[in-house]
């Protein structure tokens, strides 16, 4: 059987970085449509199925983070690799709060790149990171229905992210008990590292507001162990 080949959408500005960094990848057999700006970058986007888009944060007419949003609107499943020459908190934090699966930041291994894209592909394409039997779980007075990612609250449902759902899910397998973070992080994003876990981070944050309308369930805080999702008086289904 023929080998499926993946199709990777770059988004970079400088033409001869960009063509380098297309050139090396269609070498490791990917399919690569190099775009010189985000206007083109959506654009394309539009026209075609992407397994990934790298996106430079910085560049002409649209830059990366507004059209990482505009791809996410289009595609919430579609994994995303900012790269950047910009190391400020702040930007790496804006990248995840996007959906990033990972920020590069320029100058870079291109090798290092390689292993963050089979990583991200991987992680797409493989076995789902968390694994569970049940169908639904009660958390207080919400309903969660990890297989489709969906979490209820007095008739109303909140579709969640892949790794929102993959995150409660594992919290709610450790309801009342501390999830390890490095457990999270190596499952749900394959490494521990200080940019994934500011992800994680965010994501934590993303669930308690949605979580926020019952007083008797807390995402906990435990600095140097994890998380424990606390509920008073709801027991899992």
């Amino acid at each position: 059987m023929a080998e499926i080949i993946q199709k990777i959408l770059l988004a970079e500005d400088d033409p001869n970085f960009g063509i380098v960094l297309r050139d090396y990848l269609e070498l490791h057999d990917y399919d690569v449509t190099l775009c010189k700006d985000g206007c083109q970058g959506i654009t394309a986007f539009r026209k075609a199925d992407y397994d990934l888009c790298i996106l430079d944060v910085m560049m002409p007419e649209k830059d990366g983070f507004t059209l990482g949003r505009e791809i996410k609107k289009l595609n919430p499943a579609v994994p995303l690799i900012f790269l950047t020459a910009k190391t400020m908190k702040e930007d790496m934090l804006e990248g995840f709060k996007i959906g990033a699966d990972d920020y590069i930041t320029k100058p870079f291994d291109s090798e290092v790149l390689l292993y963050k894209i089979k990583a991200v592909l991987n992680r797409k394409t493989g076995t789902p990171a968390v694994r569970t039997e049940q169908s639904e779980y009660r958390i207080g007075k919400y309903a969660f229905q990890p297989k489709l990612r969906l979490l209820f609250f007095k008739g109303q449902e909140q579709k969640l992210s892949p790794k929102e759902s993959e995150l409660l899910a594992m919290l709610c397998q450790h309801i009342n008990d501390v999830l390890p973070r490095e457990t999270a992080l190596q499952r749900i994003w394959h490494e521990d590292s200080y940019f994934t876990a500011r992800s994680m981070d965010v994501y934590i944050a993303k669930l308690r507001k949605y979580l926020k309308e019952d007083a008797s369930v807390e995402i906990v805080n435990l600095h140097g162990q994890g998380y424990r999702l606390c509920v008073q008086s709801g027991i899992m289904l």
